[in-house]
């Protein structure tokens, strides 16, 4: 799955954890992108049964999704951990370094830093 797929699955999580809802216009604001182009990750994600969206409606993880959702959120929880705890930097910087660094790293990589951080299962 692609960085930009990740971030939207992502954001609906987080919504939906948030406010319960998750709609086009709600994603846009969060990303900073165009309703184009959320119509499009959406509609990627549905293809991959990831998401069900409702027409000029809400948009709802599929069981996949909320797994997949859960695992980028827990690896750039992880990240963010390792980055202010053992790197030392600010918590602004542990979050937006976390944010673009999530996407890349391995899985053996991630149990590493989880273990170093002691946020392993987090």
């Amino acid at each position: 799955m692609t960085e930009s797929l990740e971030m939207y699955l992502e954001t609906i999580g987080l919504l939906r954890e948030k406010t319960q809802t998750a709609r086009v216009t709600d994603i846009a604001r969060e990303l900073g992108v165009s309703k184009p182009s959320v119509h499009a990750a959406l509609h990627e994600l549905e293809r991959r049964g990831l998401i069900e969206h409702e027409h000029y409606g809400e948009v709802f993880l599929s069981p996949a999704g909320k797994g997949a959702s859960a695992e980028i959120r827990r690896r750039h929880e992880v990240l963010t951990a390792f980055l202010r705890e053992i790197v030392g930097v600010s918590p602004d910087t542990a979050e937006r370094d976390a944010c673009r660094i999530e996407h890349y790293l391995s899985e053996e990589t991630m149990e590493r830093i989880a273990l170093l951080a002691g946020a392993r299962g987090k």
